[in-house]
């Protein structure tokens, strides 16, 4: 459709020189109006129209034309708020999760709804993705791949995936507890965590009620795969902490091993997570894998930030003790960029900081080398691997599918200069 917008501009009296890059042009086509650019790019002609036109996979390749057209006719597109474009749905959501923990035992229930309840359940970063993944592949489904459970009407289909956002994130929160207890935490969101306020037994059992809930939902979904993709994120996510607990030297200086283990304890989650909704949505494997890569990055790209915030953020901008990675001998992409600038730090990680001034002193070789700025460039990189999975998604005449790609895209940005 954005070609054949493109052209009606060609042929139109109202057409327009523009010399510029085929993104931005293909941009302009897409949500139906110009770019605006340089005014030394632009030039006004009373000519005729001429062209030049190719077109490939990835859209236009150049496009020029001369045109008769006031330059005030451009205008930029506006930012999108990813979070207001699905807050409805994240409201209804939260009702539903609060309702889904409710047990028998009062101790229990109380335990287990403890990071749902109103005023501590975050930002709901996870089911926002979600969801905004759902709209943006409103896209054609190939009559191949059409069977019997893809006639259900569309409501049928966002219910199934609204399912998908709040099993999601009932896992996380369950992973949540699970690791203040493993880390000895003391604070999450901005308050004491459930451990440290009703003992780590109880901490426990309430991540075992919400993983057995999740799994109840997720069985009533009646899909095999996407069962199958969310076991295997319950599994990646012990295997992601036990990678963690159980290293030796040699791989706790890896940056494979980091990333490997990295991609079990937060990617997964997410990417896999991404699959399960077009799947759902009964797009081909293609398609189901262009949304798991956004998943895998941009989860990648957020524990990269994650990790950064670590040693810059404080306790009460994360909502949770600053420096608790290395103060538990934890070995993140900071420090493992500042090593291959600064050998000594290997003594430090090999005894796991436990040293009275082994903290200190590996903050002062961070803070001599790029490990900061080493990792946010790996992050952005991940971030530009997500944003083209967005980009190579099938063209659609749903305005809507626009608008919440430019919303997905929009939240790569959002995890790069986040600041908690």
């Amino acid at each position: 459709m954005y070609l054949r917008w493109a052209l009606r501009c060609l042929r139109s009296r109202r057409s327009f020189f523009y010399v510029g890059s085929a993104e931005n042009l293909f941009l302009a086509a897409r949500y139906g109006t110009l770019i605006r650019s340089n005014p030394s790019l632009l030039c006004l002609e009373v000519s005729g129209c001429r062209e030049s036109l190719r077109c490939g996979s990835h859209g236009l390749h150049d496009l020029r034309c001369r045109v008769n057209e006031d330059e005030n006719s451009g205008a930029e597109q506006e930012t999108v708020d990813p979070f207001s474009l699905v807050a409805d749905e994240l409201s209804t959501l939260a009702d539903r999760l609060r309702s889904m923990v409710v047990a028998e035992v009062p101790k229990l229930a109380s335990a287990a709804e403890y990071f749902f309840k109103m005023g501590v359940e975050g930002k709901r970063f996870r089911p926002t993705v979600l969801l905004l993944m759902a709209s943006a592949l409103d896209v054609p489904i190939p009559k191949t791949v059409i069977d019997g459970d893809l006639h259900m009407l569309p409501k049928e289909v966002r219910g199934r995936q609204q399912s998908i956002a709040e099993i999601t994130e009932m896992i996380h929160v369950a992973s949540l507890l699970h690791d203040d207890v493993l880390d000895d935490a003391e604070t999450r969101r901005g308050i004491s965590s459930l451990n440290f306020v009703m003992g780590n037994k109880l901490a426990v059992l309430a991540g075992d009620f919400l993983l057995s809930r999740a799994c109840v939902a997720l069985a009533s979904l009646k899909n095999t795969e996407v069962v199958s993709l969310l076991a295997t994120v319950v599994e990646h996510l012990v295997t992601g902490e036990t990678m963690q607990m159980t290293t030796n030297s040699e791989k706790r200086c890896s940056m494979e091993y980091y990333l490997q283990k990295t991609y079990y304890k937060t990617a997964s989650l997410i990417s896999n997570s991404c699959k399960a909704i077009a799947i759902l949505a009964g797009q081909t494997a293609e398609v189901s894998m262009l949304a798991y890569d956004y998943g895998r990055n941009l989860g990648l790209a957020f524990q990269l930030i994650d990790d950064v915030l670590d040693f810059t953020g404080t306790s009460a901008s994360l909502g949770k003790g600053s420096l608790s990675d290395i103060r538990h001998g934890i070995v993140t992409a900071p420090i493992l960029f500042a090593m291959e600038e600064f050998p000594q730090l290997r003594e430090l990680i090999d005894r796991s900081f436990s040293e009275p001034e082994d903290v200190e002193t590996a903050l002062i070789y961070l803070g001599r080398s790029q490990g900061i700025q080493k990792t946010k460039e790996l992050a952005q990189e991940h971030v530009n691997l997500a944003v083209n999975a967005i980009e190579a998604l099938p063209e659609t005449i749903s305005e809507n599918a626009h608008i919440s790609r430019r919303a997905l895209v929009d939240l790569t940005k959002r995890v790069i200069t986040r600041t908690k």
